[in-house]
């Protein structure tokens, strides 16, 4: 019940925001409206220097077997070089982050709640990275499908997020092919 509460508040905050948004994504090709897939609102979601949000979609409950957040970013200058060597060196240690709960300024570390694997794969010769997270109680998983590459200065960046490991790699590998 607390996952659906959840999820609803951040459906609402998503619908709010867009409201207030006057300038959304161009959506991706293969993550369509017509499939229950929304671009979002991107202008001025992201205030890093360079990092630029290309496309962001939803698609909420209502509208898919497999809800989720599908993005399209690319990276210029120092944010494209520590990416890139996060995601190539280290990628168990951005799952961390990732997982680490919001309250984790408390002395006595407490017993995880979840356990975090990080894989790799290819497509097409793209690198990705498949994070897993899941609740060591109710069998709840988050996945992140991740794919990159870099072309001259800049990385660009698919990234999918949902509740299925193999859902999360399809929306990624859509998401990249929209680019």
């Amino acid at each position: 019940m607390r996952s659906r509460l959840r999820f609803g508040a951040l459906a609402l905050a998503v619908v709010l925001l867009a409201g207030c948004a006057d300038h959304f994504g161009p959506g991706l090709v293969q993550l369509a409206a017509g499939r229950g897939w929304e671009p979002l609102p991107i202008q001025s979601w992201v205030v890093n220097d360079g990092i630029t949000p290309k496309a962001i979609v939803y698609c909420p409950p209502e509208d898919c077997v497999r809800p989720g957040v599908a993005a399209l970013l690319s990276f210029e200058g120092r944010e494209a070089i520590e990416m890139e060597r996060a995601l190539a060196l280290d990628p168990a240690r951005l799952a961390r982050a990732f997982a680490k709960p919001a309250n984790s300024k408390t002395k006595k570390p407490a017993k995880p709640a979840s356990t975090t694997t990080v894989s790799r794969f290819k497509l097409d010769g793209t690198n990705g990275i498949l994070v897993e997270i899941r609740a060591k109680e109710g069998h709840r998983l988050a996945s992140t499908a991740i794919l990159y590459a870099r072309k001259d200065k800049v990385l660009s960046l698919a990234i999918a997020v949902t509740n299925d490991s193999q859902a999360a790699r399809d929306y990624v590998r859509a998401t990249w092919e929209s680019r």
